[in-house]
């Protein structure tokens, strides 16, 4: 057992992830690839726990929940190595719960770490555990995100530089200009606050970043996809093409010679030592649900949807929202773009009916600008260059503020709905 120095006493958890947890849960880092092992005595601590190694900042550690207390563990450990750490809930008096932890000890490798979630608020108590070489002590009712909060105490290094913020853009269907946003908020970010800015496309078959760059790279992203062993910080700076003062280009290939299929964790390692390196890292998604695609939205600190007003891309954005937040639960919603809004003749959906069902605002809404978004993409410039003052890069700029923090969603009013929910229901059956 090894030790550390902090007690505090830990919010009630609720079935939901409450918004102070959830902007608690922004500020940590992923965990290392640990073992863990908890012996819970309740439910209500058992349930955050559970909780905690389904989060995504959780997801290199392996965590097992076993219902019982210390002598669970002690009777445990008589046959089995210990894990990198163990999480111990005790409801004992402090005399018999130090009695059980001595005996705990002689089976506990040393260096293994022993957080013990208790239920008394006893100072006395706290400093005897932490003379005895315990981590820490958490008083119950603990919350996941203190589960979480507490391993990473124990595990990161808190000098360590901070990560760099990943922002995912996916499109709900193919043609609605993901890619196009991507590209102009990443160099937005990068002109607007002079900020080092990597944007990686992703999409290796038919990605448009060096199209929309005006690049022609001998090399890119799929060298550091196809050679993982090789990925560190100096390699992928070489990989990087220079697109501005702050910005730098992962390009994909964009041709056919070869298929692209990959495993679900292909592009981790790319997208962890990029965040090592640079502060904003955009990732151009492609319109695609594979494994790897899956897990590239669920591990980005952000994630922006862009829709065009009708009826299928609000099926779609529907569903990609529900589930990410399924499986980002203790991470706010993804930001939604309407895009190509007001195209003449076509039926479309206002964006107040496409916002309801999603219960959630749009970040911007896109007029549809053919002369302005085909100059650029023609030109191999970004709309900024091209017109500066253009409403749509007044929106553009807006959008960098949000992603980076600088400032939030302006919330519009909601219409009603009418019976667009009825026509997905119907529309699935």
């Amino acid at each position: 057992m090894t030790m550390s120095n902090l007690a505090y006493d830990a919010p009630v958890d609720g079935s939901d992830t409450s918004q102070q947890d959830i902007a608690a849960m922004q500020a940590l880092r992923p965990i290392p690839r640990i073992s863990i092992q908890a012996f819970c005595e309740t439910e209500g601590v058992a349930n955050p726990v559970e909780r905690a190694g389904e989060d995504r900042r959780m997801t290199k550690a392996h965590l097992k929940v076993h219902m019982g207390g210390v002598p669970t563990a002690i009777e445990f450990y008589q046959s089995a190595p210990t894990p990198n750490l163990i999480l111990l809930e005790s409801r004992s008096e402090p005399k018999q719960l130090l009695e059980q932890l001595a005996q705990l000890s002689e089976y506990c490798d040393p260096t293994s770490k022993v957080v013990v979630i208790g239920h008394y608020n006893d100072v006395g108590l706290y400093r005897e555990l932490i003379r005895n070489g315990i981590s820490e002590y958490v008083i119950a009712p603990v919350s996941m995100a203190d589960i979480v909060s507490v391993v990473s105490s124990i595990f990161i290094d808190p000098e360590a530089e901070p990560l760099g913020r990943s922002i995912a853009f996916v499109g709900a269907k193919g043609g609605v200009g993901s890619s196009t946003i991507a590209h102009n908020v990443a160099w937005a970010m990068s002109s607007l606050f002079k900020s080092e800015v990597v944007v990686a496309d992703l999409d290796l078959a038919f990605g448009t970043a060096n199209i929309n760059f005006d690049q022609d790279p001998a090399q890119g992203i799929a060298e550091a996809v196809f050679s993982p062993e090789r990925i560190d910080e100096v390699y992928l700076d070489r990989l990087l093409t220079q697109c501005a003062e702050h910005l730098s280009l992962l390009a994909a290939p964009s041709t056919l010679e070869r298929v692209y299929d990959f495993d679900p964790e292909a592009f981790a390692q790319l997208i962890d030592t990029a965040q090592r390196s640079v502060p904003l890292l955009v990732l151009d998604v492609p319109h695609a649900w594979t494994g790897w695609t899956k897990n590239t939205l669920v591990k980005a600190d952000e994630v922006v949807i862009t829709a065009t007003p009708e009826l299928a891309n609000l099926r779609n954005t529907k569903n990609l929202i529900d589930m990410l937040k399924r499986l980002r639960p203790n991470d706010p919603p993804p930001k939604l773009i309407i895009n190509q809004a007001g195209v003449p003749k076509r039926p479309e959906i206002s964006p107040s009916d496409f916002a309801e069902p999603l219960g959630l605002s749009p970040m911007s809404v896109i007029a549809f600008d053919p002369l302005l978004f085909g100059n650029a993409a023609n030109n191999g410039r970004m709309l900024g260059e091209m017109d500066a003052k253009n409403p749509v890069v007044a929106m553009i700029n807006e959008m960098a503020h949000v992603l980076t923090g600088r400032s939030e969603i302006k919330i519009r009013k909601k219409a009603g709905l009418g019976s667009l929910l009825g026509k997905l229901s119907r529309n699935k059956k």
